[in-house]
């Protein structure tokens, strides 16, 4: 994985933070895992607007490794309705083309909830359409950790030396090497702020915040922030002037 001069309007990769659906539910005098129901709703009309809009990869953080903080009750309806959305939607993606991979430590998951994570990305490997890149007990610094740990073994074996180690190594051995990088990230429901998520893999992503709660998220909000992006120029490192002059001599 690495910097892309992707200069299309429309971004290659999206990652987002769905944040807000509690407060959605409070809102509504509804219990927290009604809007994590809806989240889900949300979810499935922004897997299908993505891909109508050509982007090639959505990456979305769906549990992190700092939500088993959470009382309990959350947590075990989290995991209940994760569980029972990939069994009914699985077929769905599969239809849609959409390949389905997940990212983050799946050992304390259920068997049950491991199962059917497996059984997803096995039913949706063939499909060329979207890349869905789920992120399930993950955490930005585990995978920067686990990306060291696995370069060290290396050295250690004497597949590489120090010297060998570079941005670039570090890039193939940390999560999302086989994507493009992430062009855009959303973050829905107020905060601002990255909540460890992808922490090597955002160093030039253009970083968007809404307020719009995760379950009022739609086809119109998503398009928002496309257009918000296209407005932005990347520079990765150049001045206005460099890229000024590269489009010019392109025509």
């Amino acid at each position: 994985m690495s910097v892309s001069d992707h200069s299309s309007t429309t971004p290659r990769h999206i990652a987002v933070v769905m944040d807000g659906n509690g407060r959605w539910a409070k809102k509504r005098f509804l219990p927290r895992a009604a809007g994590h129901r809806a989240g889900v709703n949300a979810t499935r009309l922004i897997v299908e607007n993505c891909a109508d809009h050509g982007v090639e990869a959505l990456t979305v953080f769906a549990f992190s490794s700092e939500n088993w903080k959470r009382p309990k009750n959350e947590v075990d309806s989290l995991m209940s309705i994760f569980i029972s959305t990939l069994r009914s939607e699985m077929n769905k993606l599969k239809k849609q083309n959409v390949h389905v991979k997940f990212i983050g430590d799946r050992d304390s998951f259920s068997d049950e909830l491991q199962a059917v994570m497996n059984e997803t990305e096995t039913q949706t490997a063939e499909n060329t359409g979207l890349n869905l890149t789920i992120a399930a007990n993950y955490g930005g610094r585990w995978d920067i950790t686990q990306a060291c740990k696995r370069i060290a073994n290396k050295v250690s074996a004497g597949e590489l030396s120090v010297d060998d180690i570079d941005e670039s190594l570090m890039s193939e051995e940390v999560s999302l090497t086989d994507l493009p990088e992430v062009d855009l990230f959303i973050r829905t429901g107020g905060e601002r702020r990255i909540s460890n998520f992808l922490m090597w893999q955002l160093a030039y992503t253009e970083l968007y915040f809404t307020d719009t709660l995760w379950p009022d998220f739609n086809a119109a909000t998503l398009n928002e922030a496309i257009v918000w992006y296209g407005t932005r120029q990347r520079r990765f490192g150049k001045t206005s002037a460099q890229l000024s002059n590269n489009t010019a001599m392109v025509k």
